[in-house]
């Protein structure tokens, strides 16, 4: 599992990990049932606070995506396909809106944004 940490973000670590592993399970790169590295491996990995690890984890977990089991470790938490399907169009929506607000600053017309998206979408 590959997560890039940036220190110039103004995205605190924990948030920065749990965003991360959260995309790698909505893009099916995490499958359910599959173990997470543990906490103290992450952060070793990562060159992190075990506290930081451990707080992204129990978001994730808060959150959903993953179930920790006491002396076993954290898996991806099998989800109801509607319910995954709700989670990544929440996803899309979020990253439109920062899409179109982006638009609006640079005077971008809706059929010039349309246009665009329409190009990216069929490119192959």
């Amino acid at each position: 599992m590959k997560i890039l940490i940036s220190n110039s973000s103004s995205m605190p670590i924990y948030e920065q990990i749990g965003d991360q592993i959260k995309t790698l399970i909505l893009k099916g790169d995490i499958e359910p049932g599959e173990p997470l590295p543990s906490i103290r491996m992450l952060a070793k990995e990562l060159h992190i606070s075990v506290i930081t690890t451990k707080r992204a984890y129990e978001e994730l977990e808060r959150d959903g995506y993953i179930e920790t089991v006491r002396g076993k470790g954290s898996f991806v938490k099998s989800q109801n396909q509607e319910l995954l399907r709700e989670k990544k169009l929440k996803r899309i929506e979020d990253m439109l809106s920062d899409v179109v607000d982006e638009s609006r600053s640079l005077g971008l017309s809706l059929n010039e944004l349309s246009e665009l998206l329409s190009v990216i979408y069929e490119e192959e």
